[in-house]
């Protein structure tokens, strides 16, 4: 790479209409977060239009090394506002980076890489669909949680053990 020197680098653009989260309201406020943003500006500019109930929604948007910030951002305003519905989505962006030739002879080198990117959607109205993927809720069923007249596995384990001690101490007596 010593022959090459760093020409321009052409990325994706985030548009308002290519967001790949299923139902999105029709009146949210989108921020992109950049690496150089800071938060307190980010965070006071929602807090403003949320107070004045002007937008009902934020989705939150970020890549490469912004995506910590923009979590940090929608986990305080989702606390802040006691949001209840909450969709990520996780995917790539496509960057393409030119090398231009220091030597005669020599091609220009296109390098072709994927970034990750985050897209997180923050609202307190009820969702569409329930059951898409990266979709959270306050009042819906946890993954974790499980019919009460179902036994986790734990439970079923030790169940066992029990019958089979029951049946060592018949037997011996």
């Amino acid at each position: 790479m010593e022959n090459y020197t760093k020409g321009k680098n052409v990325e994706q653009e985030f548009e308002r209409d290519k967001i790949p989260i299923e139902g999105l309201p029709d009146n949210f406020l989108w921020m992109q977060v950049r690496g150089g943003s800071k938060m307190s500006n980010l965070l006071n500019h929602v807090t403003g239009i949320l107070e004045d109930k002007t937008a009902t929604a934020v989705v939150w948007s970020g890549v490469g090394a912004a995506i910590s910030k923009t979590i940090s951002c929608a986990e305080i305003i989702k606390r802040q506002f006691s949001i209840q519905h909450q969709v990520t989505k996780l995917l790539y962006q496509i960057v393409e980076e030119h090398w231009e030739p220091k030597i005669e002879g020599l091609e220009t080198l296109v390098v072709k890489r994927q970034i990750p990117a985050i897209h997180i959607l923050l609202t307190s109205e009820p969702l569409k669909d329930f059951n898409q993927l990266g979709c959270q809720s306050i009042n819906g069923k946890k993954f974790w949680e499980q019919n009460e007249n179902q036994p986790n596995k734990k439970q079923q384990l030790h169940s066992k053990r029990k019958k089979v001690f029951k049946q060592i101490q018949n037997s011996k007596n």
